[in-house]
C-alpha cells in the first residue's frame, strides 16, 4: 500500500532563506505555490535587498523563439547563425549588479515547446551561443496543478534540475513585508484582526474574487477618501469578493471614529470608549506607523520628544486595551518596524514590563 504524505510548505521568510543559500551555489529553484500569494514579490525583494536586478519573463506569455533566439543568414561566413533574444541578461547588464536575478514566472503554464527551450538554459545556463554571465541565477515560479490554473506536467528531466519549494501563506511574514511596504494602516489593522481573512482561495469556488496577499495589496492601493461609500464598496467586493468586502467596510466605519494617532501619541488623548476588538487592532497599527514616521525623521538621534510619545503609546494601551491588543502592539512596534525604545527614556516601562514583559517575550521568541 502506498503512503500518502503532505507536501511540505514554507513560509516567505523561510523561502528566502533558502533561495539566498540556493544562489550563493547557483542551484535553479522553482517556487510552487497558489495564485497571488507573493512570489515574485518575494524574489523581487530578494533582488533589493542584495542590491540586484530582476528580470521577470512570463513564459506562459512567450513563444519558443523568445528564449532560443531566431535564425538569420550571416553573411561573413555564409551560414545560419542565431540571434540570441534581447531579454536575457547580457555580459554589460551583469557587470552593473553584483547578482542578476532571471525569474521565469508561470513557467509551467507555458506551452510544452516553450519549456523544452528553457530545458538548456536551466540544465547547461547556456542555449545555443548564447552563455549566461557568471553572476546571473535562475528562480522559476508556477502554481499547482490542484490550483485548477492552465499548467502542463514539467518533464521528469527538467524538474530534477531545480530544488522544489511550495510555499504557503503566513501572516506574520506578510505583516512585516505590509509595514514595510506602506500597505494601508486599514487593510493591515483588519487583517491583524481577521488573519483567516488574509487568503481564501478555493479552486473549486466559482468565485472571480478572492482574497490573497496580491489582492489586499489592490485594496490597500484603491483606499481613497474622496470615493464615495458606493464606489469604495464596489471596489473592495470586486477584488477580495463580496463577503469579506462587506466585513472590511463595517470594520472600516468603525475605525473612522478611532481617535487620531497623533493625539495620543502627543498625550491629548488618554481614553476613549470604543470596545470593538478589531478597532484597537486598527487603532494600534497607526499608532505603531505614527511612531516609524516619527522616528524616520529623526534618524538614528530619538531624542526625547521622540520617546515622550513612545510613552504615551504604552500608557494608552495599558490603560484602553486588552492583553491581547496591547502585546500585539508591542510586537509589531519592536520586530516588525523595529522602534528603537531606550527603557531608561519610557516612565511607563517598568509598569508595562512588569504586567505584560513576559507576554511579550513569549511572542517575539
Amino acid at each position: 500500500m502506498s503512503q500518502i504524505t503532505e507536501t511540505k510548505t514554507v513560509t516567505s521568510k523561510e523561502a528566502e532563506l533558502a533561495i539566498e543559500r540556493c544562489f550563493d551555489k547557483k542551484r535553479p529553484l522553482f517556487l510552487w505555490g497558489p495564485p497571488g500569494i507573493g512570489k515574485s514579490e518575494l524574489v523581487e525583494g530578494i533582488a533589493k535587498k542584495l542590491k540586484g536586478h530582476m528580470i521577470d519573463l512570463r513564459l506562459a506569455q512567450m513563444d519558443p523563439t523568445d528564449i532560443r533566439g531566431i535564425p538569420y543568414y550571416n553573411k561573413d561566413n555564409n551560414l545560419m547563425d542565431w540571434a540570441p533574444p534581447i531579454d536575457l541578461p547580457n555580459e554589460e547588464l551583469a557587470k552593473q549588479y553584483p547578482i542578476v536575478i532571471l525569474f521565469l514566472d508561470e513557467m509551467n503554464s507555458a506551452a510544452p515547446s516553450v519549456q523544452a527551450a528553457a530545458y538548456q538554459l536551466v540544465l547547461n545556463r547556456r542555449i545555443g551561443k548564447y552563455v549566461l554571465p557568471d553572476n546571473v541565477v535562475i528562480v522559476a515560479a508556477g502554481n499547482r496543478e490542484s490550483d485548477k490554473g492552465v499548467t502542463y506536467r514539467m518533464p521528469a528531466p527538467l524538474a530534477n534540475r531545480f530544488i522544489h519549494l511550495e510555499m504557503r501563506v503566513d501572516f506574520d511574514s506578510w505583516l512585516e513585508w505590509a509595514a514595510n511596504n506602506n500597505i494601508h494602516k486599514d487593510v493591515i489593522g483588519y487583517l491583524s484582526f481577521s488573519k483567516q481573512d488574509l487568503y481564501d482561495f478555493d479552486p473549486k469556488s466559482v468565485s472571480r474574487s478572492f482574497a490573497t496577499p496580491r489582492s489586499w495589496t489592490f485594496v490597500s492601493e484603491l483606499l481613497d477618501d474622496g470615493l464615495t461609500d458606493d464606489t469604495t464598496n464596489d471596489l473592495v467586493a470586486g477584488t477580495v469578493g463580496e463577503g469579506l468586502g462587506v466585513k472590511f467596510m463595517a470594520h472600516r466605519k468603525i475605525a473612522s471614529k478611532m481617535p487620531n494617532p497623533t493625539d495620543i501619541l502627543s498625550g491629548k488623548v488618554k481614553t476613549f470608549e470604543a470596545k470593538e476588538i478589531s478597532a484597537m487592532y486598527s487603532l494600534t497599527i497607526s499608532m505603531c506607523y505614527e511612531l516609524k514616521e516619527a522616528y524616520k525623521k529623526n534618524g538614528e538621534k530619538a531624542d526625547d520628544a521622540w520617546h515622550k510619545m513612545a510613552d504615551c503609546f504604552f500608557e494608552f494601551m495599558m490603560a484602553n486595551f486588552t492583553t491581547e491588543v496591547t502585546v500585539m502592539g508591542a510586537r509589531v512596534a519592536l520586530t516588525t518596524y523595529n522602534l528603537p525604545f531606550i527603557p531608561n527614556k519610557l516612565k511607563n516601562f517598568d509598569e508595562f514590563h512588569k504586567r505584560f514583559g513576559k507576554y511579550v517575550v513569549a511572542a517575539v521568541s
